[in-house]
């Protein structure tokens, strides 16, 4: 299948809302770790959300050049090659975004994806994310009101985060707090400046005790009871009937959660949840084993020549994109999205 268009991204997250299921939203900053992918979700028989933060953006343009529009629009013109050739809709998305990189990434790739518009084309993204965690709520509601109005006219999916997500992600770090938990009062002040869509569609990474990092299973404190209260009063406020989910949610952190945490979330109306760190090891593991097997192939020890079938970089990397791929079918099976594909 071809990246997904804007009519068939809407269609993935209608039908993941309706069916209370999840897709994962993998981050990739190679095109190794992008076949990785969507393999994975072609595997699980999922379509998908692949991503790219600033940083994996920056080394994907090669540590020469460092620049994170070029290392974005890389990887996705190559997604949009590869992907052609998997049964599977894939979504691009681009990851946190602060404040001080807007016009150095989100803004650009906007403004390409306009010119593809403007030619009759699709989007070269079908989302990006604005970060506005970092700044005062009402400074990051404008902002995202200002991209809300660019995306839409570039039939691309804005996604925000009213609260915060702890820990440290490609290089911002944040406390863990009282900050963590979306208030009430931030769900209905998105409602006000955003509307329910009708000014353009965006996803909502409210924040419930979510950590970025590396975490054992029950070390992270999640209340997703913050999740179902804040559909409950924006519900409320919309006229909307009880029971009603309006925002589509994203569940960000999520390594070291419970199952029963993250089905709990998934039945509160998130329909995508942010996976990096554990297919970041996942990946990493084989090409360790690797050399701790071969390492008198992959270095020439004492004179040695070594042994090209085992240094040759494919001969690993092989096996990591087949082990970061069976990570993700996992996470499809957790999050349900697994033998739902629309292709199917």
């Amino acid at each position: 299948m071809p990246i997904a268009t804007p009519e068939v991204y809407a269609e993935m997250l209608d039908r993941a809302k309706a069916n209370e299921f999840a897709y994962p939203a993998i981050n990739v900053t190679s095109s190794e770790t992008l076949n990785a992918a969507l393999r994975g979700f072609a595997e699980a028989e999922s379509d998908g959300i692949i991503q790219v933060s600033t940083g994996g953006a920056e080394f994907a343009s090669g540590t020469k050049v460092k620049d994170m529009v070029t290392g974005a629009v890389a990887l996705a013109e190559f997604a949009h090659v590869v992907a052609a050739k998997y049964p599977v809709n894939i979504a691009l998305h681009t990851d946190h975004c602060p404040k001080d990189k807007l016009d150095g990434y989100v803004r650009p790739l906007i403004a390409i994806s306009q010119e593809r518009v403007d030619k009759g084309g699709n989007p070269l993204f079908q989302s990006h994310m604005w970060d506005g965690s970092a700044v005062a709520l009402d400074e990051n509601l404008q902002i995202a009101s200002e991209l809300l109005d660019l995306s839409a006219k570039a039939k691309i999916v804005l996604e925000i985060e009213v609260g915060v997500v702890g820990g440290e992600e490609d290089g911002v770090d944040n406390e863990i707090n009282d900050k963590l938990y979306t208030t009430p009062e931030d769900y209905l002040k998105t409602v006000d400046a955003l509307g329910a869509g009708e000014k353009g569609r965006y996803l909502l990474a409210a924040t419930f005790g979510n950590v970025h990092g590396v975490y054992k299973p029950g070390n992270v404190k999640l209340r997703p009871e913050i999740l179902k209260q804040g559909q409950d009063v924006a519900a409320e406020k919309l006229g909307l009937p009880a029971g009603s989910k309006p925002f589509d949610l994203v569940f960000h952190g999520g390594s070291g959660s419970l199952l029963e945490e993250i089905h709990e979330a998934v039945s509160y109306g998130v329909i995508k949840m942010n996976i990096d760190t554990d297919t970041q090891y996942a990946f990493t593991r084989p090409i360790a084993a690797h050399m701790f097997a071969n390492y008198d192939g992959v270095l020439k020890i004492d004179g040695e020549v070594g042994n090209k079938k085992t240094y040759d970089p494919r001969s690993y990397l092989k096996a990591a994109e087949q082990a970061m791929a069976a990570r993700i079918a996992q996470a499809c099976e957790h999050l349900k999205s697994s033998g739902r594909m629309i292709a199917g």
